[in-house]
């Protein structure tokens, strides 16, 4: 055994393997190739001396002595970090956090999130991700983002969540369009989120509760588009109220009087739970602390 050959590198590798699931993942974590992660397992099994991983076919697991080792090591690992980050504090972090986040998310509460997160780590790179919160889930589970700030409830059993409050849902649509249809129109084109987006879901029990024809619902994936729609004419829709505070004040968007009531949105952040990185953990514990009500204000 040639332990003192053994280095960190290899033992991190190792654990965003174990985390992950697949040699592909821990390469895309640590910013590598999938060879470079292959080579260093090789060279971690040579120098221990045992067989970390069972290979059948394409499919691969940790032996015992792997699930051992690893074990061992993260606790290590983790008060290491705790260590050093303990002598300079997290201003001197470094590394990369992925971030995803819905649109309502990033037009609330991220960007003066991100703005503090910079000011208090700046050595630690972000790299922010927009994207619907079907994805944004599937996308933490298999590590290609680290925290999410997805539509809730979020509940499955690799993942840790904290509440980070509710956004408020209106109906508008372009002064002329409202006028329309307040003068009995029920044809016009309704505009909602796509059918896995939580939005999408208001809109259809909203439509079912009122006048509006069910064949008016079109979907579109992108919120600010469906707002520009609505501001060129093009129909009625529902809007996140933090997306269209501008387009309200300017009167571009007006709401659609005596619709049914939509239920708020609810939010959550959410992590892996395997990841116990410090500077992850610091993260998620501040995105806890935020309050979508407050910071649509």
């Amino acid at each position: 055994m040639s332990i003192n050959r053994v280095s960190l590198y290899h033992l991190e590798t190792l654990l965003w393997i174990d985390r992950l699931g697949t040699f592909s993942a821990a390469a895309e974590r640590l910013n590598t190739t999938q060879p470079a992660v292959s080579a260093r397992m090789r060279e971690l099994e040579q120098r221990l001396g045992t067989t970390l991983f069972r290979r059948d076919g394409r499919m691969m697991s940790l032996t015992a002595a792997g699930r051992k080792l690893v074990r061992d090591c993260d606790p290590l690992l983790r008060d290491m970090q705790v260590a050093l980050l303990g002598s300079g504090g997290f201003a001197e972090a470094s590394g990369v956090v992925r971030i995803g986040a819905g649109e309502i998310a990033a037009a609330s509460c991220l960007p003066a999130f991100v703005a503090s997160l910079k000011a208090d780590m700046p050595g630690v790179g972000l790299e922010i991700e927009i994207d619907l919160t079907a994805n944004l889930i599937q996308q933490l589970l298999t590590g290609r983002t680290d925290i999410a700030f997805a539509a809730g409830p979020i509940a499955h059993p690799a993942l840790k969540t904290s509440p980070i409050g509710a956004v408020e849902l209106v109906w508008l649509a372009s002064p002329a369009v409202a006028s329309a249809f307040v003068d009995g129109e029920a044809m016009l084109p309704v505009w909602s989120l796509a059918s896995h987006s939580p939005i999408h879901g208001r809109m259809r029990e909203a439509i079912a509760a009122s006048r509006i024809a069910q064949k008016s619902l079109n979907l579109c994936n992108n919120a600010r588009t469906m707002i520009d729609i609505a501001k060129a004419g093009g129909g009625i829709g529902i809007f996140p109220q933090p997306m269209v505070r501008g387009e309200v004040a300017s009167g571009a968007l007006v709401p659609i009087e005596a619709m049914p009531a939509l239920a708020p949105v609810e939010f959550q952040v959410a992590m892996r739970v395997a990841d116990t990185e410090p500077v992850l953990t610091q993260i998620f514990e501040r995105a806890a602390k935020l309050n979508l009500a407050e910071a649509a204000v």
